[in-house]
């Protein structure tokens, strides 16, 4: 999905990378558009179990964040590869079958952010005075909005891009004691 787009990928591709049949697929699955729904549904449903396997992987629940802005980063390896998703996206907000796993993804996701910005407050990352709710909220609004504004510039990688405008939105939160790490 990250190399063709909705129309170019067809049953045959995915057999072949998949290492079967299309029949094997079609069997399964009935129709292409089944099939991607279903990976819809599967997202969704491991999305927390995503952000909580990055939270452990991590020393800390800010690097936690940052690990995730990069795995927002994996979407644009390509101004390319961003319009792909675009599309795939367009199939998501339209067609009411894969908007509802869509918005349980996203709930969920939201959901982990603010626990990850609310575990940062515990572990004396951010300010106490933070709200959770809302940095998390502008934190999952800042990443994808990121990942568009570093396709139209295309100044250094989309990592980078990513994990600049994620750090400019946690600077105002950081606690006193990280900002003065920050600056030595």
């Amino acid at each position: 999905m990250n190399r063709v787009g909705p129309r170019e990928l067809t049953l045959a591709a995915i057999a072949r990378e998949a290492g079967v049949t299309a029949a094997v697929l079609v069997q399964r699955f009935g129709s292409k558009r089944a099939l991607l729904l279903a990976l819809s549904e599967k997202y969704a449903a491991e999305a927390g179990n995503f952000m909580a396997a990055l939270a452990r992987q991590h020393s800390s629940p800010l690097a936690a964040l940052r690990a995730y802005a990069d795995c927002m980063a994996g979407m644009a390896s390509s101004p390319a590869a961003v319009a792909r998703s675009l599309a795939y996206l367009q199939i998501d907000l339209t067609d009411p079958d894969f908007r509802k796993p869509l918005a349980r993804q996203a709930r969920v996701t939201r959901t982990a952010l603010r626990r990850l910005v609310q575990a940062a407050q515990t572990a004396g990352e951010l300010a106490l005075t933070v709200d959770a709710a809302q940095l998390a909220r502008t934190i999952e609004t800042v990443l994808s909005g990121s990942m568009l504004t570093w396709a139209f510039s295309r100044q250094g990688t989309a990592a980078q891009w990513i994990r600049a405008d994620l750090d400019a939105v946690l600077a105002p939160y950081l606690s006193k004691k990280k900002r003065s790490r920050k600056r030595r």
